[in-house]
């Protein structure tokens, strides 16, 4: 499995109030902007055990465990 791309510039239109706010729905962990292997964004989980990337279809990420997909780790720093 191929590491997330990071960005430095979000890719998504959120308010910063929901962004603070946004975890990912299997560990709880904080979801940073992503592009996946596609080119399209993601948003990533910054969970150590158990990175998960989640698709961004028409603006709205698809935050459901079964439209994720499993990422070998996140990079920090771009």
């Amino acid at each position: 499995m191929s590491e997330p791309s990071r960005t430095s510039t979000p890719i998504l239109s959120i308010d910063p109030w929901v962004r603070q706010i946004l975890r990912c729905p299997v560990t709880g962990a904080p979801l940073v902007d992503g592009v996946g292997p596609d080119g399209e964004p993601e948003l990533v989980s910054t969970s150590e055990v158990n990175a998960l990337a989640y698709p961004v279809r028409d603006g709205v990420p698809i935050l459901l465990e079964s439209e994720a997909r499993h990422v070998d780790k996140v990079v920090e720093g771009d």
